[in-house]
C-alpha cells in the first residue's frame, strides 16, 4: 500500500521545514538576519529530523515488488 508520503515522519519534516522558511521570511521581511538564518537553519534540520524518524520506524515501510 503507497502511503504517499502520509506518515508522522514525513509531516513532521515537512511542518518543520515548513515553519522554517516562514521564519525566515519574516526575518528578510524585518530585515533582521538573525532571524532569517534561525529560518534557514530550521530547513535542513527538519529534513534530518524526518530522515531520523522514518528511520526509527515512524516513516513509510520499503514496498516489496
Amino acid at each position: 500500500m503507497a502511503h504517499h508520503g502520509n506518515t508522522p515522519a514525513a509531516w513532521t519534516g515537512v511542518v518543520i521545514i515548513l515553519i522554517g522558511f516562514v521564519v525566515g521570511g519574516i526575518g528578510l521581511v524585518i530585515d533582521n538576519m538573525l532571524v532569517f538564518w534561525v529560518g534557514a537553519a530550521l530547513c535542513p534540520a527538519g529534513a534530518l529530523i524526518g530522515k531520523v524518524m522514518a528511520r526509527m520506524g515512524m516513516g513509510a515501510s520499503p514496498v516489496d515488488h
